[in-house]
């Protein structure tokens, strides 16, 4: 889909690697430039966010690797850097020192408080974004600490996926007006934005301040539970023609401790009791009973085991390559099959984009 769409990425860690595999995998053309030395080893020997990337290990503070970032940043149609406010700057390589020689750059910039703000200068990570943001609030049953899926929602779904839509944006924008930009993606911005869906239930009296008390965060039927031999299964029956379903499966149609589904003063009762029901069998057991129903019930996966899930293998969504356990490219375009670029070692392609770069007469 991004084919002929050229990105410079620098090195760095979470969401701006991810988001630059994210258009590799759609296609662009993606070289990583990478520091001296050793990968940083908290993402082991093959790095899966650098999948179907180009690797060219540059030191910025010599001539010839400062003169050839900037020569492949001024042949790409976007650049993505994670780095704190102003350090690009420093380095002579901010959005001013193309604004000339490739006027149509969309410069994407990752960060967790954006590039302006009280806190824009200070460290933090996923969950102090999302903490600030509102977004970690609901993260959790009442009375337990919230806690989210790590990365995912604050790294991932509101740094990220926003910095991919933003340089896509600005890529179709330069497009039509020949005019560049720079993409502020800040990871408290986006986290807030994806409460859009949950805050627009607000209208309807179903968002409350207190946790446990809003439609989508307390309600037994839309919670995970712990099952007899201590895996877990999770209940999600939104809809009053789902939550029919999951009754009837349960045999509890005519009980009328769950006559009412939106009463919240029933709630913990309910709770209660299809907590000790669902704690008497095995997961097992509740995944077959639920087989093939609309009662929107599933048991919790880890990564490995949802390899081997009938339904994501047969879409073939995890994949063991190079080591790694890692999901295919997502979304998916008709005609196109989802499959995971190979993973580069540490500056394996230093040589040949150089050589390029010299031969185009770039450098």
């Amino acid at each position: 889909m991004l084919s002929g769409i050229k990105v410079v990425e620098f090195e760095g860690l979470g969401p701006g690697p991810f988001a630059a595999m994210m258009l590799a995998d759609l296609g662009a053309e993606v070289i990583v430039i990478q520091r001296p030395g050793p990968a940083n080893p908290t993402m082991g020997e093959h790095n899966m966010l650098d999948r179907g990337k180009r690797a060219v290990v540059l030191d910025l503070k010599l001539p010839k690797g400062f003169a050839a970032a900037r020569a492949l940043v001024n042949d790409a149609d976007a650049l993505i850097e994670g780095l704190r406010p102003g350090v690009m700057e420093r380095l002579g390589l901010g959005p001013e020192a193309f604004a000339h020689t490739n006027p149509k750059l969309v410069y994407g910039r990752m960060t967790g408080w954006g590039q302006d703000g009280p806190r824009a200068h200070t460290a933090g990570h996923d969950y102090n974004y999302i903490a600030t943001s509102g977004a970690l609030w609901y993260a959790s049953t009442p009375g337990d600490v919230p806690l989210t899926p790590p990365t995912i929602v604050g790294d991932i779904g509101g740094g990220a996926l926003y910095l991919v839509a933003g340089i896509l944006a600005g890529i179709l924008n330069a497009t039509r007006t020949g005019q560049g930009t720079v993409v502020d993606a800040a990871i408290v911005d986006g986290s807030a934005h994806m409460m859009a869906l949950f805050m627009a239930m607000a209208g309807g009296g179903n968002v409350s301040k207190t946790r446990g008390r809003s439609l989508l965060d307390g309600p037994p039927w839309g919670r995970v539970y712990p099952c007899a031999d201590g895996a877990y299964l999770s209940v999600q029956c939104l809809e009053p023609q789902f939550y029919a379903i999951f009754l009837d499966q349960m045999g509890l149609s005519d009980d009328p401790d769950f006559a009412d589904q939106y009463d919240r003063a029933q709630w913990p009762n309910q709770t209660a009791r299809l907590a000790e029901i669902f704690s008497g069998q095995p997961v097992s057991h509740w995944a077959a009973l639920f087989a093939g129903t609309d009662a929107c019930v599933a048991p919790v996966l880890d990564p490995w085991s949802a390899k081997d899930d009938p339904h994501m293998a047969a879409r073939a969504v995890w994949s063991e390559g190079q080591g790694v356990l890692q999901p295919a490219p997502a979304p998916r375009f008709g005609g196109i099959a989802p499959q995971p670029a190979s993973i580069p070692e540490r500056g394996a392609d230093t040589e040949t984009v150089l050589q390029d770069l010299e031969t185009r007469g770039l450098l």
